[in-house]
């Protein structure tokens, strides 16, 4: 009996040791993993902040450490050891001392630098400058100092100017930025977001953080509901990140065909006054209406949401009649009916 019960009292122990040795080795391999991505991360920074260093030197005479430090938020001891690093490289590096000191490159080497045209480099500047516009950090601007020095030139030459913020510039920005971390380190988000149906907690896999119709959207996929669903930004509130990661799958392509998502669509024929013509040109086009002999507008259209079509009427009073879809024209009139019982 006694003998019995060592035995199971070993078997015990082995069981234990076994289950504390299967413990500890997913305890060292996720550590391994966070230890290696963080690693990369590192190296990754290092050589692009390495890269945008020669590039400001290339263009710049001198500079000194201090603003090296401010442009790419680093100590000026990470600088210096940057500046080493890239002599080891074989780019001579001269350092002067005093009022007028600072980092060069030495008169002598020369690199090759007309890897783009003029015409190249303003799209990119273009670009770049559209960007910055939805940004609250310096990654934009640290890579548009790249450029300091035909700067000027490429602002003359550039003739299209694209600014990308909106009235709600101070909300949206942190969003993007957050979205943009999220995808890059392949975390869930989670967010309260609000439509015509109500309001609506979601935990989602963010993918694509796009810009179209005027509007910035989130590509993400619903972890209840197992699909793909584009999220208005603007509509999107109380976002953070779950630190959860998730595994990347492939978007399917007819999920990058972003009008899929918008598969309701109404006939709109709206009778408009000639006096609400500008907005007509200005939101849909000159070929969006023809003018009828009586002086008035006869607009037509498709519309996927019907609860937008409504209020987009309504929003021209008494100028513009919805004449198709007809079964729409009893809604429309219990919606002015209630508003009238709100002013009487």
């Amino acid at each position: 009996m006694f003998a019995f019960h060592e035995l199971n009292q070993s078997i015990f122990y082995v069981k234990m040791k076994n289950k504390q040795h299967r413990f500890y080795e997913l305890v060292m391999k996720n550590i391994t993993q966070q230890k290696e991505y963080f690693l990369h991360r590192r190296v990754v920074l290092k050589i692009d902040r390495l890269i945008g260093i020669i590039t400001i030197l290339l263009q710049n005479k001198k500079i000194t450490a201090p603003q090296l430090a401010e442009i790419f938020e680093v100590s000026r001891r990470t600088i210096h050891r940057d500046i080493e690093d890239i002599c080891k490289a074989g780019i001579p590096i001269v350092t002067t001392q005093g009022t007028n000191g600072g980092i060069a490159i030495m008169d002598s080497f020369k690199i090759e630098k007309t890897l783009f045209s003029v015409e190249d480099l303003s799209a990119i500047f273009a670009g770049l400058c559209s960007l910055d516009s939805i940004t609250q950090s310096n990654k934009y601007k640290n890579i548009i100092m790249k450029f300091s020095a035909q700067k000027d030139s490429l602002i003359l030459k550039n003739n299209i100017l694209i600014d990308l913020s909106s009235h709600y510039k101070d909300t949206l920005a942190p969003k993007i930025e957050l979205l943009q971390a999220s995808i890059e380190n392949s975390t869930q988000v989670s967010f309260c977001y609000h439509n015509h149906s109500g309001e609506r907690c979601i935990v989602a896999d963010p993918y694509l953080v796009i810009f179209q119709w005027s509007s910035w959207y989130l590509l993400g996929f619903d972890d209840a509901r197992k699909q793909f669903k584009l999220y208005k930004l603007n509509r999107l509130c109380d976002l953070h990140s779950t630190k959860t990661s998730f595994q990347l799958q492939e978007i399917p392509k007819e999920t990058l065909e972003f009008s899929n998502f918008f598969t309701e669509e109404l006939q709109a024929v709206i009778l408009f006054d000639k006096s609400e013509k500008y907005r007509l040109v200005e939101e849909y086009g000159v070929d969006s209406f023809t003018e009828t002999p009586e002086g008035s507008l006869l607009f037509s259209f498709p519309f996927t949401n019907q609860n937008y079509l409504l209020s987009w009427v309504l929003s021209f009073g008494e100028n513009a009649e919805l004449m198709e879809p007809k079964e729409l024209r009893p809604i429309l009139q219990e919606r002015l009916k209630k508003t009238l019982e709100k002013y009487f």
